[in-house]
């Protein structure tokens, strides 16, 4: 079970056309499978997306597509987690200001995984990427953006978890430690902003159809299991304001 406390999707809630009108937010990691979804479900909810991403070439790709789909463009700002400077993060927050003067959102859709591996065959550069991008590069990208994210009059950042059971058994390794470590994260900003315009929340997906889970279940039907575009939508929901009564908690999309 997860440390924070746990709440729902609104029963029937399904995202507006123009919910999040008028809002910029970030996402991270915005061409793999969680956070593709994302960018497309928070750009049909009528906010200015800005992705980034190691690999300029896939966020172009990424926003050439959503215009393809009558879609806004996405804004770029490459950004490689694993190699990112605090003046890298800095300059981000700089050129969000620059060039859209505010941010309402972050979603931490980035994730480094490198397979299911026992501890005694971990590589240390496999261990140290997971916990330095899914832990500590979350805390520099939104330390760096808090001043913006405070000016909002609403604001929300959201971290991707991983079911906390399955992820305390052998070979997660330092996957399983980050998540882990992330879930704290969110329990101690939310302690610390609960009084102030920047909400803090979590989201906890169920299985997903994702180059992540293949990575893991590589022999299994990833048929399956649906498309991440559920989890995303569930995503747009707690960016808005109407998910402020789940502030400082997990959304559980596992059952709904």
């Amino acid at each position: 079970m997860s440390a924070l406390p746990v709440v729902a999707l609104p029963a029937q809630w399904q995202p507006e056309a123009d919910s999040l009108q008028g809002r910029v937010v970030l996402v991270t990691g915005a061409y793999g499978g969680l956070g593709s979804a994302v960018v497309r479900a928070v750009a049909r909810a009528g906010a200015t997306v800005v992705i980034t991403g190691r690999r300029k070439r896939r966020l172009e790709l990424l926003h050439d597509a959503l215009r393809n789909e009558g879609l806004e463009p996405p804004i770029i700002h490459p950004l490689d987690m694993e190699t990112a400077t605090p003046d890298d993060y800095a300059a981000l927050a700089e050129g969000l200001e620059r060039d859209c003067g505010r941010l309402d959102g972050i979603v931490h859709a980035a994730a480094s995984f490198a397979g299911l591996t026992p501890i005694s065959m971990h590589k240390p550069n496999d261990w140290l990427r997971a916990l330095h991008v899914n832990v500590s590069a979350a805390f520099a990208l939104t330390q760096a953006c808090m001043p913006l994210l405070l000016r909002a009059a609403d604001s929300a950042v959201v971290f991707v978890l991983d079911d906390p059971e399955l992820l305390a058994r052998a070979h997660w390794g330092a996957y399983g430690v980050s998540k882990a470590a992330l879930e704290r994260f969110v329990a101690i900003l939310h302690e610390e902003t609960d009084d102030t315009p920047l909400r803090v929340h979590a989201v906890l997906p169920g299985p997903m159809r994702t180059p992540l889970r293949q990575k893991a279940y590589a022999g299994e039907d990833s048929k399956r299991w649906p498309e991440p575009m559920a989890a995303a939508r569930a995503i747009v929901y707690l960016l808005g304001p109407a998910a402020a009564a789940a502030r400082g908690s997990v959304l559980d999309l596992r059952k709904a």
